[in-house]
């Protein structure tokens, strides 16, 4: 096993829901061998209060996640990212920016719980969590030192279209 910390990018157009609770989940769930960061093709500057209330309580680390736009990991100076994700379906199809190092990417998308409105958007919430949750478990657990690149994109698509427990 090796000691490097592998960087994980999560974009969605908005970055205020999908993309804020993949980060919150890696950032917990990947023991310090992973850093996850989040952003927006198009950010709407603000965390979505149910992304939030969802994640503080379940006992997340929110007080550092934020809306910002993806230019932000495009810049000299950037964290240089291993991974990107995009987990909505507009950001798949936009042109991204050049990223330094070629990270791996894949689409994992996920239905948008904030389009839903009313009582059923928290159950929205939590549907996205289990797809992501389920989703980086798989990822966490791949053997990437012993996989290829062909076989680890391979994989990564894979992992995005699986399903929630």
């Amino acid at each position: 096993m090796t000691d490097k910390t592998y960087n994980v990018l999560f974009l969605c157009t908005g970055n205020s829901a999908r993309s804020i609770l993949g980060e919150a989940l890696l950032n917990r769930d990947g023991d310090g061998r992973f850093k996850a960061y989040s952003a927006g093709s198009h950010p709407n500057g603000k965390v979505h209060p149910m992304a939030l209330n969802i994640l503080d309580g379940m006992g997340f680390e929110t007080k550092d996640l934020r809306s910002k736009s993806w230019d932000e990991f495009a810049v000299p100076g950037a964290p240089k990212m291993d991974f990107i994700f995009t987990v909505c379906d507009n950001a798949a199809g936009e042109s991204c920016p050049v990223w330094l190092g070629q990270p791996m990417t894949a689409h994992w998308g996920i239905e948008d719980p904030a389009a839903v409105e009313g009582e059923a958007q928290r159950d929205a919430f939590l549907t996205a969590l289990r797809y992501l949750r389920n989703r980086i478990s798989l990822f966490l657990n791949l053997p990437f030192e012993a996989l290829d690149e062909m076989s680890l994109s391979n994989r990564l698509d894979a992992i995005g279209k699986t399903e929630a427990p």
